[in-house]
């Protein structure tokens, strides 16, 4: 990069509240003066929000070329060895000079995916995805059930168990 090509540091007041270990990898400003969008090594910072986002929490991430638009997973359920996550609403944010940012939300993302499979059960469809999380070993393992899935049904529940078993089984490396 040339010197007149440098993106400008992080204002100090819009830095937020990182973690030991935890580093700016690109920022956004949002709007006319609505906050900063924040990508690190562990997760996304979005205006409004006192927390990070974990890379392993988004489900959808997109860029429209002005718009970047994220939806997040709420964790509805905890089962033996994975969770039950569904669509939060998504969030969008109007990025006038994006610089890196969106290239690092979608290489996080997609780097975070180590195994995604939409799969039936009964009565509906679920997506099976085991994600990397920062810092932690091994897997961190999902379901998100289709709108109208009878997600607590026992026939989908016992479906759900056998198949995120099947692909922890088929995931896992036998020359340890």
């Amino acid at each position: 990069m040339g010197l007149f090509n440098r993106r400008p540091k992080l204002p100090p007041a819009a830095r937020p509240p990182l973690a030991d270990g935890e580093r700016v990898l690109a920022w956004a400003a949002v709007g006319e003066g609505d906050g900063v969008v924040v990508a690190s090594n562990l997760g996304l910072w979005l205006p409004g929000r006192g927390h990070r986002l974990g890379w392993h929490d988004i489900l959808k991430a997109g860029w429209s070329g002005r718009e970047l638009t994220v939806t997040p997973a709420e964790r509805v359920a905890e089962r033996d060895g994975y969770l039950v996550v569904a669509d939060c609403p998504a969030e969008t944010y109007l990025l006038l000079d994006p610089g890196e940012l969106p290239h690092q939300v979608r290489a996080r993302v997609t780097n975070s995916v180590a195994y995604t499979e939409q799969h039936p059960v009964p009565g509906g469809a679920g997506r099976i995805a085991a994600r990397r999380v920062p810092g932690v070993d091994g897997l961190t393992w999902t379901v998100r059930y289709d709108p109208g899935t009878p997600a607590d049904d026992e026939p989908v529940v016992a479906e759900t168990d056998h198949l995120v078993a099947a692909a922890r089984a088929a995931t896992t490396p036998t020359n340890l």
